[in-house]
């Protein structure tokens, strides 16, 4: 009777893991809606923060085409809330620290960025920042789990956990978050599990991930992904990009060309 119990535990930690890798793979599967901008609804293109703005009067995501096209238009305050913009870095910290205090997750998890990389006149505090990811993550801010997860999985400013970190990245990549998604695939081909990165990277490719697609081409080089598995990351790849071009964004980049020459 005693193997009896031991094989069934056995046999329901293996279902429970089956369970999980259900769930794992079938969700996240498109881009999260933080990722949209919040005027034209489009999927902002990878990275989203060097093609989009995030105002701290409300904390929405306005893609550089439509910041583009309201400039055009000669609107100088925000595109989405109309509120003035704020003209130091003083303002724009108190508009900050004013929707933090109505909890708002997005403005406690921007405040963490500020204190992580001292910008804004704050002195950089990396421990502030990690309680304020922390907070930000309790309300569902997805990108604080990334974050954090980053932070156990290499041991910053934390003590090292990488199985903490894992379950933070595969808290968020079940949610859209493309980054955690492609950290879960790069940390399966360092253990050589190379069907389970194929998957997650498969993923993230197919959403719209570089990164993702650079890996998957490499294994495929190799011998540890198919063909078929490269062709289908490339299509979806590039489907992702058109889905997220538009007149304006396309304007907005050539005029950003143009001064960056």
């Amino acid at each position: 009777q005693r193997a009896h119990r031991k094989q069934h535990k056995k046999a329901c930690k293996q279902r429970a893991a089956e369970l999980e890798d259900e769930q794992l793979f079938s969700q996240g599967l498109e881009r999260r809606e933080g990722d949209c901008c919040s005027i034209c609804t489009l999927p902002v293109a990878l990275p989203v923060d060097s093609n989009s703005v995030i105002n701290a009067c409300c904390m929405k995501r306005i893609c550089h085409g439509c910041d583009f096209a309201a400039q055009k238009r000669g609107l100088g305050d925000c595109p989405f809330c109309r509120t003035p913009l704020p003209n130091n870095d003083a303002d724009e910290l108190a508009m900050i620290k004013a929707r933090v205090k109505k909890k708002d997750p997005e403005a406690i998890y921007n405040l963490g960025r500020q204190y992580w990389n001292g910008m804004l006149g704050l002195q950089k505090d990396t421990r502030m920042a990690v309680k304020l990811w922390e907070e930000a993550a309790e309300f569902g801010t997805i990108d604080a789990l990334f974050n954090l997860g980053l932070m156990y999985f290499e041991g910053m400013e934390v003590q090292q956990d990488k199985e903490k970190g894992i379950q933070l990245w595969k808290k968020a990549a079940m949610q859209g978050h493309v980054e955690s998604r492609h950290s879960l695939g790069a940390n399966e081909v360092n253990n050589a599990n190379y069907d389970r990165a194929v998957k997650h990277l498969l993923i993230s490719a197919n959403i719209g991930y570089e990164n993702s697609l650079t890996v998957i081409k490499l294994m495929f080089t190799r011998g540890l992904a198919t063909k078929e598995q490269y062709c289908e990351a490339l299509k979806g790849y590039q489907n992702a990009l058109e889905e997220s071009k538009s007149h304006d964004r396309d304007e907005a980049k050539r005029l950003r060309d143009r001064q960056n020459n």
